[in-house]
């Protein structure tokens, strides 16, 4: 071989390895890998349960497997998409307390992923070819491991968190989401919006002194399905931002530990509270065999001694807890709980339109009016006994 066909076979070597490296950015991070055009390929980001999870750079088509998981979608207005759903949206009920889902009613139309709560079927998902599984920490369904072995799909956890004690990781699961579809601003969006209201709600009652307040009971809480008019939450989101006066409360227990979901109590402590106003999550409505919180007041004789029921002083909050919480009829329930308790505070706020203006935002259609009406239009009046 002569010295210059070496030299020029050395040049061509270098500049070959000049050009893969330019071709591909460094994995050591395992953050993100490009092609050859110096477009990202793919990028690796950490879910709620701690995995690292690499997922395609651009992510076009998804689905939501669990509880709440098309809701955050919709609330980051990604909604469209999806490519499948589970058969709790496909179900036909009279009664439906899912703004996400009222607003956008061709979700019933999509193909099958499985059944709710996060049982899905790896078969049917596969089918549909998304880029990218979201799916809610659930007690039941498949582990998220074997489901992403099994259909070869990235699949990414979310905690689904609420919006009083585990607020950060509902923060999280919205930056998480947003990173992987590209939808970061609106996430970050979102997330003001959520600490403006509740910010707003603390400042309009939190120099109101414990003397003036009206003590305050809300039953027929939702959870796990309808219930009764036991059925109470020491730690109620809407008393909590409006610093209401709650009954239920223990106040030998910190927040944290109050009861935050849905939990039946002795009757005789309901008496033994006897609350000036009781509100009633319209949940309750689901049972109709005479046990729902609004048959139990007006027919057990046990309740008729009731300073709230004799002094008229009864009403309706619309439902949160179905298919997880829904965040924005917490704040909505906040303005009106606010506005009957608080009425010199609340005094510019209608409570209808501030519900809407919520739902709205978040999902983009005001749907109080429509939700309302499978309710019986009880939310957000005084209920007639």
């Amino acid at each position: 071989m002569s010295r210059h066909t070496f030299l020029y076979l050395c040049v061509s070597a270098a500049l070959m390895a000049c050009l893969c490296i330019a071709g591909c950015t460094g994995t050591q991070g395992g953050s993100t890998v490009q092609n050859g055009s110096g477009d990202a390929e793919t990028v690796t980001i950490t879910d709620s349960a701690g995995r690292s999870v690499t997922v395609p750079a651009t992510v076009e088509h998804v689905v939501c497997s669990g509880s709440g998981c098309l809701r955050y979608l919709t609330y980051l207005d990604a909604q469209d998409r999806i490519v499948g759903v589970d058969d709790i949206e496909q179900r036909e009920e009279p009664m439906d307390a899912r703004p996400y889902f009222l607003a956008n009613p061709q979700f019933r139309d999509y193909p099958l992923i499985g059944e709710f709560r996060g049982h899905d079927d790896p078969e049917k998902i596969l089918a549909l070819q998304p880029d990218v599984i979201f799916k809610t920490m659930a007690t039941s369904g498949y582990d998220p491991d074997e489901l992403q072995q099994k259909t070869g799909i990235p699949v990414v956890v979310l905690n689904y968190g609420d919006l009083s004690f585990q607020r950060d990781n509902f923060y999280q699961s919205l930056r998480i989401m947003g990173e992987v579809l590209g939808s970061d601003e609106r996430a970050e969006e979102v997330i003001a919006f959520f600490d403006e209201r509740i910010a707003d709600l603390d400042n309009r009652t939190k120099d109101v002194p414990d003397s003036e307040k009206t003590r305050a009971y809300v039953g027929g809480i939702a959870y796990a399905g309808p219930h009764g008019l036991q059925s109470t939450e020491t730690s109620y989101p809407p008393f909590l931002f409006v610093n209401a006066a709650n009954v239920a409360y223990d106040t030998s227990k910190t927040p944290e530990e109050q009861i935050q979901t849905g939990t039946p109590i002795a009757k005789e402590k309901v008496l033994e509270w006897d609350p000036d106003i009781i509100f009633i999550d319209l949940a309750t409505l689901q049972l109709t065999d005479g046990s729902s919180a609004l048959d139990e007041l007006k027919n057990d004789p046990s309740y008729a001694g009731l300073t709230a029921k004799k002094n008229g002083e009864v009403y309706g909050v619309l439902p949160y807890n179905w298919y997880n919480q829904n965040q924005g009829s917490i704040l909505a329930d906040a303005y009106y709980v606010g506005k009957v308790l608080y009425p010199d505070q609340f005094a510019d706020i209608d409570p209808a339109a501030e519900a809407d203006e919520i739902y709205t935002f978040l999902v983009k259609k005001p749907v109080f009016g429509e939700m309302n009406e499978g309710f019986q239009n009880m939310a957000f009046t005084k209920l007639n006994l």
